[in-house]
């Protein structure tokens, strides 16, 4: 007989399925990054570079290079899966510092300069932050403690 709990529980993702999704979600996320990080940090994409970003939000060249530092590295660590927690405690940084400091003014809707999609990011970091990067990673390449071992425990 099925009961609600038996129900219930085919509707729960296998493990496999929830790695799986992790996996997706981490290359989503880090390609927006990668290309932030780019454009800030090296001017690519046509991006503002260091000079151009410092003078938009009125920070030192350092802090435009940490910015875009921590979205770039974020964006590898998220990746790749390895460090994801301090890749995503990176990009989270960021992303309060982008909402607060750039896009709180404008309101929520992100097509006015809003800060929609900052706090999406942040929250997508906050989730890799309490999951970590999950089994599909580079993690298992690694030798030692941070190799196989670590893996099949980050899963």
């Amino acid at each position: 007989m099925n009961t609600t709990n038996e129900g219930l529980r085919s509707l729960e993702p296998s493990p496999k399925q929830i790695n799986i999704g992790l996996l997706i979600l981490r290359v989503a996320a880090s390609l927006s990054f990668l290309y932030h990080g780019s454009a800030i940090l090296f001017g690519a994409f046509g991006g503002p570079g260091l000079q151009g970003f410092a003078a938009f939000t009125h920070m030192p060249i350092a802090v435009a290079f940490l910015v875009g530092l921590a979205q770039v590295a974020g964006a590898l660590a998220l990746i790749t899966g390895v460090l994801a927690r301090l890749g995503a405690a990176c990009i989270a940084i960021v992303m309060a510092g982008a909402i607060l400091l750039v896009h709180l003014p404008h309101g929520f809707d992100g097509s006015k300069g809003g800060y929609e999609f900052a706090l999406a990011y942040f929250l997508i970091a906050i989730g890799f932050l309490v999951t970590g990067a999950g089994r599909y990673s580079l993690v298992a390449l690694l030798p030692g403690k941070a190799g196989p071992q670590a893996a099949a425990h980050a899963a």
